[in-house]
């Protein structure tokens, strides 16, 4: 799966052959078959792996506002890391050859919509739903707040490298002003309003 990734990135989907990727991982077609009926489902393999990568990070971290006793810091400590995990290079390429190849293959772009990023909106969605609960959030609609929250984290970092490949990490002072300022106008716009 390795030697197919970086093949897939390389070449994109079409220019990617059975052969090449044998080669790269120093096996026979045949073993690659054996695995894989074919380079549609070599590719869902890979494309799907990476969800698992996103889904694990923000699940983590997304628990511990469960506890939080400074919301301000804790939410930057979630967008830092929701932010770390999408600007890995690997899913930068992966998301761009799904987007290349979404309408040919539309179930496997849904597919790995509902279970990486989707799934990553509903538990932030539980999550913003429980701090409303306790009072540490306004939220009558925790689904559009996680949607909120996602979308200023990452309009500026993902648009760019979507649109310019640049793929090249952004330096981690970068990255903890865009989620500090993330968090904030999240906050600003959903924080509990102070009682008069």
């Amino acid at each position: 799966m390795q030697a197919a990734t970086s093949v897939f990135v390389a070449k994109g989907y079409d220019g990617t052959s059975m052969e090449e990727i044998a080669t790269k991982a120093g096996v026979s077609k045949q073993t690659i078959y054996k695995h894989f009926s074919d380079k549609d489902n070599l590719f869902a393999e890979i494309v799907l792996a990476t969800t698992r990568q996103v889904d694990n990070v923000v699940g983590l971290v997304a628990h511990s506002l469960d506890d939080t006793k400074d919301l301000t810091r804790d939410m930057e400590r979630l967008a830092r890391a929701f932010l770390e995990a999408l600007m890995n290079e690997e899913l930068l390429q992966v998301r761009r050859l799904v987007i290349a190849n979404a309408e040919r293959m539309p179930s496997l772009g849904r597919d790995w919509y509902d279970q990486g990023f989707g799934r990553v909106l509903e538990m932030l969605a539980a999550c913003f739903k429980k701090l409303a609960d306790k009072k540490y959030l306004r939220i009558e609609d925790p689904l559009l707040a996680a949607n909120h929250f996602s979308g200023v984290l990452l309009w500026i970092p993902i648009n760019e490298a979507m649109f310019t490949g640049n793929n090249r990490p952004r330096k981690k002072a970068e990255l903890d002003r865009l989620a500090a300022a993330a968090a904030r106008t999240f906050l600003a716009a959903y924080g509990a309003r102070p009682s008069r």
